[in-house]
């Protein structure tokens, strides 16, 4: 069966679109609301949605998704509401294509085999595990195969020839790239090194390149789309939730806050 992020990328490819990527915390301010905001996702036809399932040292993350996680962990967010999240979003939309992102020692916590038949059972597509270097993918190689869930991998700026061969031979799905050294949220890419570098990717792989971090808007899209197959905005939306948290914004301006942004985004 051929998996949603595929197809997606197939279809994308055949109107000559390019893809927009969008970024939320799992439970964040509280389940309830992590629901309606996937709802916004959906109706702004989002072509891939990525998912972060809490954990209480996002070494990665900058600190808007830092204080996310955290909200969603005090929120009582963990796996299973993921799975729960995910399952309810399915009930209305089968086709678009979720990623889960996360660290691994939740998920060897979880149990690796309960993890992966959860994921093919509420229908997750990919998975991003942001701390497993390739020469740990033997943890979850069976895995990935067996229940049709991508391993996809994050590239940076200093990634080599060499690493990047080690990297591909179990990635699949598409290609991750961060723009920016350093974590999410905190800085701008340069649009000339990001192209200088999928130049070189391109050469090695032939899979889909997304691209993420530092990501805020529809000019920097317009840019990197001009060499990329997509685009990836996480920290703003996590800092219109933010904002709400706060009490700067009702939950009916938050929302539409999100789906005003990525509206604009996709114009």
């Amino acid at each position: 069966m051929l998996n949603r992020i595929d197809k997606k990328f197939l279809d994308l490819k055949e109107i000559n679109r390019k893809a927009l990527v969008a970024f939320i915390t799992s439970g964040d301010p509280n389940q309830s609301i992590s629901k309606k905001i996937l709802s916004v996702l959906r109706d702004q036809k989002i072509d891939l949605i990525e998912i972060g399932f809490p954990f209480s040292d996002p070494m990665a993350d900058g600190p808007t998704i830092q204080k996310s996680s955290q909200r969603a962990i005090e929120a009582g967010a963990n796996i299973d509401s993921t799975f729960d999240l995910v399952k309810d979003f399915r009930k209305s939309d089968c086709n678009t294509p979720i990623v889960l992102m996360g660290y691994f020692n939740p998920i060897f916590q979880y149990g690796l085999k309960d993890f992966f038949l959860n994921c093919r059972k509420v229908g997750i597509d990919g998975l991003i595990i942001v701390d497993l270097p390739p020469e740990e993918d033997h943890y979850i190689n069976s895995y990935t195969k067996k229940y049709n869930v991508h391993n996809i991998r994050l590239l940076t700026p200093t990634t080599h020839k060499e690493r990047l061969k080690k990297i591909l031979r179990h990635t699949s799905g598409f290609l991750y790239y961060v723009s920016v050294m350093g974590i999410t949220g905190t800085k701008k890419p340069s649009i000339s090194e990001v192209r200088k570098s999928l130049e070189k990717i391109r050469k090695i792989s032939n899979l889909p390149i997304c691209v993420g971090f530092g990501i805020k808007n529809k000019n920097q899209i317009r840019d990197l789309n001009k060499f990329s197959d997509g685009c990836v905005v996480g920290s703003v939306i996590i800092s219109f939730i933010e904002n709400f948290n706060k009490g700067k914004y009702s939950e009916n301006h938050m929302l539409k806050s999100i789906s005003d942004f990525l509206a604009n985004l996709r114009k």
